[in-house]
Formats: structure tokens, sequence, C-alpha cells
């Protein structure tokens, strides 16, 4: 198996901002220079000239430096304040230098992102537009080492094919240098990976970089390597910071440094910022979900119980429960699926300490058993006699069954799933003794656990055979791995070699499999699935298919929530090697379970706590300071934030109460764009609608961090009898067809339409400026300086600039710009363009871009309604598979669930608004309604903006409203205004969809309509 890679757009933007910083600086090949060839030496009597006669190399040996900046300060500061300028990243007063060089740049890039795909992607942007061809990154392990030459490995090809050349990279070793001699004396790309230990440590062959060595002819490789003018990467240059690594970077004469983290602890020139909720809401990395474990003390009982979980099936919930069980003469603990009435006495083969634990409640919302004595457990929480082997099986039995309950998913999308587990000593996976190798105690608890996980599913008939039969060919012996150092003499695994200041492995040899063959592992062929390895494995390792991961080890604070989370991050990719990053899938499929040796809401407060650290740079405050000078991107123009459009904007979020008194972001911003109800802009703002939208995204806000899905919430929600009903099989065969869409109109039509729609609607507003004329306040605070608040404004006056804008040399293709975005012809769009009236084209004089983008909408919006009138839907033979009803029930976050249904096909429904839950409430209890479905997202409808997929499917009783038949859409607010265009044209298009089914099953229709409520359904079919 291969691994693809493809430009994507949020990479571009990171290589952007960095090379952009150097706009202006000319494109110059490698500078030619002597190499120092160093001088001879006495060898048994004769002299020799090091390493380079057969090559024929003798006094002359030329190398190629990087040239230098041609750009002064000024120049760069300018550069880099225009790139922060248009990410709206705070700005520069300066560079910021360091004794290691005068220009240090930050990119900082959530990990699981790509970032060493990035910086790699900068080496040939730079190399392409400036002529640099001398690279060196640094990296602060052994495994992150071997990981960033993996990634030059694997992405070569891809690059080739961009750029049309191969980079020459090696890792640098003192007894390899001819190396460093091809590094210097090569006018291709050449990189040089190096560790800090390389340089920074007493060992002998750390030295050697600063010795005249005999076998280099008398030279110092950092004398060789400071010839060439380096640019500097810095992989992960937080933990590189100390004064010794610094002074020791110095030494390598670099052009420039550039610096690569996800946590940057000390700030430089910061140029490109991807932080982890800007990875998360863009959807570049896996959703994460938690499986907490706690231990919770019950007085006056020593009773041992675990609640694993809780099922939903079509009688009642039932719970997973393990407790002791007296067996001849032995007790065993036994997991037992458990009813409410169920007396734990008796199941236990009458033991004393289980007396009084009758089930009284099984909660499947909650997730919670309550028992007659008044005790309650929650899934996850173990009480009694919980020791940590105990709680250590435990954590192991989660984490396959986490990855079980995944592989059944993903394995039938070709998606190999792995589960990493974390320990802190070999011993507990492997163990050697005189006569040979077996088993640590937690590789022997896995084995047990794993097989009877194993047995259980290939006796569920729900599970399928293709599945089963992958399951049956894998050997437990061969389906899990330990990934440690190996000792070269003996062969065996060893706890790595770490300083005693640190807790990086520093072992050449380790992870050789983990960090080289990654391609291999992500094989369905290969039989690993489950990986073991030492905590000490942190950054470095970054195989895209973990899905599960469990830390076997004892809390410490040397390594964070985040970054044990950060080995899963990364997104999957299939068997062909195909990331599955559809915007529209891509956090269904790539969720990261963590299973946590500790509480959901304590892992999670403290996952949040690291993570709100690492925002510390966001904006805190949604005021109209804050969107002023704002650069917004529309159709590939940028467009400044004026003053006026900054107190739209404050004022917009006040009204709708998304900010409160503080200026800061409320929960009820966040619940409207999760719910899509959001209210929206003012019109003239409505051309940034995006663009403002993710300005007020980027303010930091207590209420949304990130969202952690507890892994126990979700489970599988059955369909009951209601399915089976006789309305509901009614129903479903009247909405079950599937049809295509045609649409044909002439394009005059359209260009009349539009034509009429400009002259009426189109209405630039001149550019204006402001001129605010302010004083220094007498008294000075220090908070009052840090908000921007040192001065008072005396008078603010506006007025527009002349006939003559500013913009008025900047030249546009005005057709090719329009037609790009609407998808018409250049002939189609000129036509438009040049019948409209003389008044209103002489207005793209007066603000060219407003003109573009309030034409690009007009014209979309009469294209739509163009696109409705024509449509027209044919049904075809193929129908909905049954299989829809039960594929997406599997793993629903029952959190959102309220309590259980009558009149519903499942027990559950789970619903995404406030008015979805008020409209189940009313439906379940109307005496009108017989059964009614949540449609699955497998029933869709196609339309020229995407598949659609209703809501609500309805069958009522007969005889009490006029439509039996009902299939609704609800929405918060019914007016069309408050739709965005996308949703109008997605309802328009399902109208014509069901008037086309019921013109083929006349006279018992399907009625479609667009309700707030139950009362406008009733109003609807009465």
């Amino acid at each position: 198996m291969k691994l693809k890679f493809k430009n994507q757009a949020y990479q571009t933007r990171a290589v952007d901002a960095v090379v952009n910083c150097f706009k202006g600086q000319p494109n110059t090949a490698g500078i030619g220079y002597r190499i120092d060839p160093g001088v001879e030496k006495a060898k048994d009597g004769k002299l020799y000239q090091e390493t380079f006669l057969h090559k024929g190399w003798v006094d002359e040996i030329s190398g190629f430096k990087n040239s230098d900046l041609s750009l002064n300060e000024q120049q760069l500061l300018e550069n880099i304040q225009e790139v922060q300028r248009l990410q709206n990243l705070p700005q520069s007063s300066s560079l910021v230098k360091t004794n290691v060089s005068s220009l240090n740049l930050d990119v900082e890039m959530e990990t699981g992102t790509g970032k060493t795909y990035c910086y790699i992607k900068t080496i040939f942007d730079m190399n392409k537009r400036f002529g640099w061809n001398k690279f060196i990154v640094v990296v602060p392990s052994i495994a992150i080492r071997e990981g960033v030459y993996k990634s030059f490995e694997i992405t070569a090809e891809h690059f080739q094919e961009i750029y049309n050349k191969k980079a020459k990279f090696f890792i640098y070793n003192s007894k390899q240098l001819h190396n460093l001699e091809s590094f210097s004396s090569d006018a291709g790309i050449n990189v040089m990976v190096i560790n800090v230990q390389a340089f920074n440590a007493r060992g002998k062959d750390n030295r050697r970089i600063y010795e005249e060595l005999d076998d280099f002819q008398s030279r110092r490789p950092i004398d060789v390597i400071k010839a060439n003018r380096p640019i500097l990467i810095l992989d992960e240059p937080q933990k590189m910071e100390g004064k010794k690594t610094l002074d020791s970077l110095k030494e390598f004469n670099p052009l420039f440094v550039l610096r690569y983290s996800a946590t940057h602890k000390t700030q430089h020139n910061k140029v490109h910022r991807l932080d982890a909720l800007d990875a998360y809401n863009q959807k570049l990395v896996k959703k994460i979900a938690v499986r907490g474990i706690s231990v919770k003390g019950l007085s006056g009982t020593n009773a041992y119980l675990y609640l694993e979980s809780i099922e939903v099936s079509r009688q009642a919930p039932i719970a997973r429960i393990e407790l002791e069980i007296k067996q001849d003469k032995r007790i065993k603990r036994k997991i037992l699926r458990l009813g409410k009435g169920d007396n734990l006495y008796d199941k236990s083969n009458e033991l004393d300490q289980y007396k009084g634990f009758v089930i009284s409640d099984i909660n499947a919302v909650t997730d919670t058993v309550e028992f007659k004595n008044g005790i309650q457990l929650q899934a996850g929480e173990a009480t009694g006699d919980v020791n940590e082997i105990v709680l250590r099986r435990i954590q192991i039995r989660e984490a396959i069954k986490a990855h079980l309950e995944k592989e059944q998913v993903l394995f039938h999308q070709g998606i190999k799933v792995l589960t990493l587990f974390f320990i802190d000593e070999v011993a507990k996976y492997r163990v050697y003794t005189d006569e040979g190798e077996e088993g640590g105690e937690y590789a022997r608890i896995f084995e047990e656990e794993y097989l009877d996980a194993l047995n259980e599913l290939i006796k569920d008939s729900s599970i399928k055979d293709d599945y089963k039969k992958y399951l049956e060919s894998i050997s437990v012996a061969l389906t899990h791995n330990g990934y440690f150092s190996i000792d070269k003499k003996s062969k065996r695994m060893v706890d790595p070699v770490t300083k005693k200041t640190s807790t990086e492995a520093d072992d050449v040899d380790a992870y050789d499999l983990i960090l080289k063959d990654k391609e291999r592992l992500l094989s369905l062929k290969e039989p690993t699935r489950f990986i073991f390895s030492h905590s000490a494995l942190r950054e470095g390792w970054d195989n895209p298919n973990v899905f599960v991961i469990c830390t076997l080890k004892h809390s410490d604070n040397t390594i964070s929530r985040r970054q044990e989370v950060g080995r899963g991050l990364r997104i999957a990719v299939n068997h062909l090697g195909e990331r599955q990053d559809n915007p529209s899938t891509v956090h269904q499929t790539n969720v990261l379970t963590v299973v946590a040796s500790e509480s959901y809401k304590d892992f999670v407060a403290a996952l949040q706590s690291d993570i709100s650290e690492s925002l510390s740079e966001r904006p805190r405050i949604a005021n109209e300071a804050y969107f002023t000078g704002k650069v917004l991107s529309v159709d590939g123009e940028n467009v400044e934030v004026t003053p006026q459009m900054a107190r739209q904007i404050y004022k917009y979020l006040l009204k709708n109460d998304y900010s409160d008194d503080n200026d800061h972001i409320t929960q009820e911003y966040h619940e409207a764009v999760k719910n899509e109800t959001l209210a929206p802009l003012p019109e003239d703002l409505e051309p940034y609608n995006n663009q403002i939208f993710q300005l007020i995204d980027s303010v930091y806000s207590d209420v949304k961090v990130l969202e952690i899905e507890n892994d126990r919430g979700a489970k599988t929600n059955p369909l009951n009898d209601n399915f089976e009903k006789q309305e509901f099989k009614g129903l479903w065969n009247r909405i079950n067809r599937k049809a295509v869409y045609s649409v044909k109109f002439d394009s005059s039509e359209l260009i009349d339409k539009c034509v009429e729609a400009l002259n009426k609607e189109l209405h630039v507003t001149p550019l204006e400026y402001t001129v605010q004329r302010g004083i220094q306040v007498a008294e000075i605070e220090y908070e009052k300086i840090k908000s921007g608040d040192g001065f008072e404004i005396l008078e603010t006056s506006n007025a527009e600039y002349g006939a003559k804008s500013i913009h008025s040399a900047v030249k546009y293709d005005l057709i090719g710009k329009i037609a790009e975005s609407v998808q018409l012809t250049r002939r189609t769009v000129t036509d438009i363009l040049s019948s409209i009236e003389d008044s209103i084209f002489e207005q793209f004089k007066t603000n060219p871009e407003s003109f573009i983008s309030q034409a690009i909408r007009l014209i979309n919006e009469q294209k739509a309604t163009v696109i409705i009138e024509h449509l027209s839907y044919d049904t075809i033979a193929e129908t909905h598979d049954i299989d829809i009803f039960t594929d997406s029930q599997s793993k629903q976050d029952f959190s959102k669930a309220g309590d259980p249904l009558k009149r519903h096909i499942y027990d559950y429904v789970i619903t995404d608004s406030k008015t979805e839950r008020n409209f189940v409430t009313e439906l379940d209890t109307s005496s009108e309604v017989v059964v009614y479905a949540k449609l699955p997202k497998g029933f869709s409808i196609p339309t020229p903006v995407g598949n659609y997929n209703p809501d609500w499917a309805i069958a009522f009783k007969e005889g009490t409203v006029k439509h039996i038949y009902f299939v609704a859409e609800t929405k918060g607010s019914m007016s069309s205004m408050q739709l965005r265009e996308i949703e109008k044209i997605k309802i328009e298009c399902a109208r014509k969809f069901f008037d086309e089914i019921n013109h083929k099953i006349n006279p018992e229709n399907v009625k479609y309509d667009v309700v707030d409520s139950y009362g406008k359904l009733m109003e609807i079919v009465r």
C-alpha cells in the first residue's frame, strides 16, 4: 500500500504565509564557492587526499550555498505584517531577533494537520521562487527524526510530480561525513535532518561535529555546514530552548530560522496559525471521544461491581454489569446482561455481599443503573475490590470493545483500525527468562479479554459474515505487537534510554517498525491491529489510522492530555492510501476514542484546560475595535472592515444576544451555529457572510472550546414494533422512490431575469474613509493600554473617496471574474452586463469589489430561480434499501435523546435543535398520530445544489385529518428571509420531487411542507 497525497488549501495557505514573507527577494540559484578541501595527511608513510581522489577532486571542490537575503529589515517587516494582516494575526512591531538568527518565523499548526508535509512543501516552494537549496531540519529526538525522514521518503514522488524535481535528504551521522560533502557540493535541493543530541551532547560521537577530524581531511564538520548559510527548520522548537542548544544552533550560521509547532513556548514573528479549535472546526483532525473509567467508593459494602454499558433493546434497556460469581470452590468475575428487577444476590449464586442489590431502574439516556438499596452506578464506574491491575484489565477490555465497534463499520469501507496502548515499562508486555520469552501481565490480560470479546462477536447474528471471516483469520498472538527499543546484543525489547531530565527516548534503533513501516501497518493483510509501546513515544509517530488510545500507566505531569491524544488525531486513510476527508462524513468516520483511567468528566476537564491554554493568543473580546481593520477575502479580492462595518457587526451580535455585556461570545451564538438558525447579517454585509462569521468564530469563548463526546453515551438504537405497523409500511411504500432530475431552459430567459434584477437591486456603496482625532488620556492604566483604550477620541468624520477611487488603478477581469463565480460562459455574462442600464454599470468605477460581489450574488439567485422553474423529476425503478434504517442507528449519542417514545419507530430519537425536541414531544402525545419517523440520512433526494434529506415522515389516523401521509421539514423560522438560499432551493426541489411521486401513486397523496411547530403541521393537514 502507498499513501497518497494531494494539494490541500489549508496546507497551501501555511506554505504561502512563509514564502510571502520574502516577497521581492530575487531568484538566485545557489552561489558557488570553493569548499575547504582540507589538508593532506600521512598514513602508513603515504600521502593521500581524503575522500575525493576517486572523483578527481584535488584542490578545487565547488560548493553551492544559499544566496544572502537582499531584503532589508524594514522590507522583511512590511512583508511579515502584510502576511499577518491577511490572516488577522497580531501584527509584529519589529523583527524578533535571537542569538541564533536575526529573522525567526513561527508557524503554529495543530498536531495531526501535516506540519512536516507543509515545511517540506515550503522547501520546494522557496527553491522554486528564490533559488535557496540548503536546508537543515533540526528535531529534539530520535523518534521525531525517524518520522521526519520517513515523511521525506513517502512524499518524494508526490513533490516530484508538482515541482518536477527531487530533494536529496539524509540523516546526519558523524561517521558518514561523505553525505555532508555531497550536501555542500550539490546544486539541487539538499536537506539534512539532525537531532539535537548529535551536536548538543557530551558523547564522543556527538563532539565530532566540532572537532578537526582525520577522516574529514582535518576539517570540522560544523565549518562545512556553516559555509552553506543553511535555512534552519526547527520541528518542535519548544523542546530546544536550552541555552546550550541555542548556542549550538548559532554555530550553524543560518540564513534564517523557521519554527514549526502546535505549542510554541517562546513567541517570535508568528506568520501562520492553525490551532486546535481551527483544526477541529475545519474538520482537519479526528473528533475526540472519551470512554472514562472511575472507582466509586460505597460505604457499608465491599461488593465488586463494574457497570460496563447500557444497551437499548426492543423491550427495555439492558445493563452489562461485571460482578463476582461463585463457581464450585472459586469465585470468578463475569459480565452479565441484566434487566430491571434482577437480583444480584441470586445471579452471584448467593454471595452475601450482593444482598439488597436488586435493579430498580436502568436509564439509557443518563447511562445509570439504580438498585433498591439506593445505590446508583454510572456507566464506567467500578466499586468494591478495585486495585490497579483490575483497573488496567477494565481499560484493556474497553479498548478492545471500542476497537471492535469501530472495526465493524470501517472494515467494509476498507479502513484498517489500529489501537495504541501506552505502558510505562517493557516488563508489563514482554518477560524474558532463562527458558525464553513470554507475554507480560498486560499481554496475558489482552489475550484473555480479546478472546472473550471475539467469541461474543462471532455469536452475534447481526455481524456480517465477511467481517467474522476476517476476525477468525487472525491469530490472537499475531494481532498485537510491541514496539520498543531492541537491545543490539540480546535482541530483546528494552525500556528506552532517557536522560534524567527528559522523557524523550534517545535510542537510535527505537521504534523501527512503527516509524518506518507505517504503510504495512495500514494494510488489512497485516495482522497487527493492537500496538503496545512505551509512554516515551510522544511526538514522532503519526500513523493516521489510530482510532483508539489507551494509557496503561501512572498519571504524571510530564505528558499533557493533549499530547496523549495527539498520536491519534490524523485523518484516516483507506486501503488504497486515500485520505478519508469528505467534509460531509469526515467526523462520522474519523472519531478517536481515548480510554481513560479516570472519569469522563475529569479527563475532559483536563483536556479542555490543556486546549484552552494553547488558545491563549486568540482574541477574547468581540467589540468594534476587534473587527475594525480586519481583512475579508471575497472572490479573491481583499476588503478591509471599515469602522461603519465593524459597528454593524457589533450591533448584530448584541441585538441577537450573541455577545454579552462584556463583549464575550455567548452560548446562544454557538447553539445557533450548531442548529443552523443564525440570524441573517444586515443586507449590505451579506457578501462577506462567511468571512464575518469566521472572524466571530476566531474569538475565544469559554462556553465552547472543543466538543469532546462521551463514548459511552453512544449506543445502538434498534427499531421497535412501530416499524412493523401497517400504517408505517403504507407511508414508506409511498415515499420509497428514487428519481433523477433534469433542467432545460433558454439562456435568453436567464439573461432577461438577471438584467432585470441587476437594474433593480444592484446598489454599490461608495468607498469611504474615516478620520479620527484623539488625545492620550491623562492617566494611563496598564489594562487600558492593553485593550487599546489609552486614547480618547475627540472627533470622527467620514468622507467619500473622490471620483477617482483609490482602486481605479487596479485592473479587473470583470467578465472573467463573474463568469468563473456564477459558472456561466463569458458570452452569457457579457450579454447580461452589456444590457443593464448605464447608470448601474457606472457604479463599477465607484467600488469595483462591491460591484463584482453583488453582481455575482444577484446572478446566482436568478440562476437558482430559473433552475427551480425548469427542473423536473422522473422516478426510476430503484428504491431505497431497508438497511438505511439500521445502518444509521449505530453508535448514536444518547445525551441528545429524550425520554423513551411511544409512536416513533425507534425508542429514542436524537434531535438537533430545540424546535425538533418540542416537535417530537407533541407528535408523540398526539392522538391523531399513529406512527412517525426521523428519516435516516440514507433517504435523500438529489438536487442541483446537493442531496437533500427531509426530517420527518408521519402517518396520521384515518378520518382525523385531510392528509394521512406527511413528510415534514422542521425549521426554526418559517420566513423565507431567514432561510439560506441553498436551503430554499432544496426545499423547492423537494416539493417537485413529491409532486412527481404523487402523480405516480394518485389518489393517495403524500403531502410535503415546511413547519416550525406541531401547531403549524396540524393547520396544514386539516
